[in-house]
């Protein structure tokens, strides 16, 4: 099918009335400004075409819908306007009928319609169906107090920088799918469905869970830099917004994925309409954990140091994160900002598309890991002699490598181990807490084997922590600041073999 034009815009008229006299209307800034973007991404001059309304109301004309069988795309700005304009809608639904017969509506799974959110809709059920289950494009953001505002140059410098980020990926977006649509042999099919078959050198799918509007800019920096390398990511139409609705889709999504993705933040986020009133990005957590431990789900949370929340439920949502085990399942927990996230979840995938490696193997009867920091290297010599010679196979953490490398041997350990030993030595206490946070997610990595004998060995040099524990009389504790203490260890092989208490 060939096409004469490439895009029509689909608008109120009241949301293209300037905010000053000296100002260009909003629709008529986004139609210049995505012109002048499509036609350096398409080579050529992009014909993109609206309705001027200068009667000043929404009448439908019947010339416009002539002209839809020659129109490859349209892009519908929406706002409680639009959503309430029965003529809005009307072409929208003509636009819809027409892309039927002029090649489909859906063209290598994506839609020809497309969601340009000016303002949020409070109900957006007069809609066609096509567009309340597009994610669209939002070109708004909330201020402090929550109020929504359009990415307008009214609103100073950040945000025409902010509207002409969005606009580049719309653009994009844009172009690439006129240039498949353009292409020979396109066959149309429905945005839900997965591909018959994968093949041998198709890329993993990823679930990027939707976010609270806090953490929308860099999920949406993500999801351009996964797609630019070739990546699906899912979901691919927006969620609904009943909870059993939601949770089905939801599950449907993750089967399809090999990864999930989870930017939490310090805003509660949207609650679908539901018994546990649980917000959308918590209830995607619990069911990607569930995934996990059905299908070894690989999984990465975002939560940038030191957030916190004014939210009551997302403030307590935040610390039992940070401390449960069992919501980190499977996950690798990132604190840094989106470029190391980006790095972690570039790593991961490298290490998905990996042969898988093999187990890790040991050759005593009992597999001991002997978690220590690499300054520590030389000091815990003793140790891992004094092991050996009983028999045990003594493992130490891998300190060379990438990241996701390191944390995949560490994960790997920790499942396979029967014990564990930390040797608290030179590593200060912080790197006591955050060792002791990855064994509490052990129980995660290791399905059905027993628990692991999880033992603290001391070694110079002597702190104030290190003699707290000792006052304290921590439990499975082995004192090692004045010698080696050859009795407290015989214990621990005791425990080995079952003779003794565990951890």
């Amino acid at each position: 099918m060939e096409f004469q034009r490439h895009l029509f815009i689909s608008y109120a008229h009241i949301d293209n009335v300037p905010l000053s006299e000296q100002q260009q209307g909003w629709i008529t800034r986004f139609h210049n400004t995505l012109s002048a973007m499509l036609n350096m991404r398409l080579g050529r001059k992009a014909d993109i075409w609206r309705d001027s309304k200068l009667a000043g109301n929404d009448i439908f004309a019947d010339e416009i819908v002539q002209q839809f069988p020659k129109t490859e795309l349209l892009i519908s700005v929406v706002t409680p306007r639009y959503a309430e304009s029965e003529w809005c809608t009307r072409e929208v639904e003509e636009f819809c009928k027409s892309a039927e017969s002029t090649g489909g509506l859906v063209v290598d799974n994506k839609s020809r319609v497309l969601k340009v959110i000016k303002l949020p809709v409070d109900d957006e059920g007069p809609l066609p169906a096509v567009m309340r289950e597009a994610l669209g494009y939002p070109f708004y953001e909330f201020d402090e107090q929550q109020v929504p505002l359009e990415l307008d140059p009214a609103y100073g410098e950040e945000f025409t920088r902010k509207y002409n980020l969005k606009l580049a990926k719309l653009a994009y977006d844009i172009a690439g799918l006129i240039k498949t649509i353009e292409a020979p042999a396109v066959v149309a099919s429905k945005p839900s469905e997965a591909p018959a078959a994968a093949t041998a050198t198709s890329k993993p799918a990823i679930y990027l869970a939707e976010c609270s509007f806090d953490r929308r800019s860099a999920r949406e920096a993500l999801e351009s830099e996964l797609r630019l390398h070739g990546y699906p990511v899912l979901p691919d139409i927006q969620l609904p917004k009943s909870e059993e609705e939601c949770i089905a889709a939801v599950q449907s999504f993750l089967d399809r994925c090999a990864l999930s993705v989870h930017l939490m933040g310090a805003k509660y986020g949207v609650v679908p309409d539901g018994p546990s009133e649980k917000s959308v990005t918590i209830l995607q957590n619990e069911l990607a954990i569930e995934r996990h431990k059905q299908g070894g789900l690989r999984r990465i949370i975002s939560l940038p140091e030191g957030t916190k929340s004014e939210s009551a439920a997302q403030q307590e949502f935040i610390e039992r994160l940070l401390k449960d085990a069992e919501l980190q399942a499977g996950a690798d927990l990132v604190t840094g900002e989106i470029e190391e996230l980006k790095g972690v979840v570039h790593a991961a995938l490298e290490n998905l598309q990996k042969p898988a490696p093999p187990p890790v193997e040991h050759q005593g009867s009992r597999l001991i890991y002997l978690l220590c920091d690499e300054r520590d290297r030389q000091a815990t010599i003793p140790l891992r002699k004094f092991l050996k010679g009983r028999g045990c196979d003594v493992q130490i953490p891998l300190f060379e490598g990438d990241a996701a490398t390191v944390r995949q041997n560490n994960q790997d350990l920790l499942a396979e181990c029967d014990g564990v030993i930390l040797f608290y030595g030179a590593g200060d206490e912080a790197w006591k807490r955050s060792i002791g946070s990855e064994l509490k997610k052990a129980v995660a990595y290791r399905g059905a084997k027993p628990p692991m004998a999880t033992y603290i060995y001391l070694a110079e040099p002597a702190t104030a922590s290190k003699q707290d524990l000792i006052e304290m009389e921590e439990p499975n504790l082995i004192n090692g600041l004045q010698g080696f203490p050859d009795s407290e260890m015989l214990k621990f092989v005791s425990a080995m073999e079952g003779k003794g208490a565990t951890a």
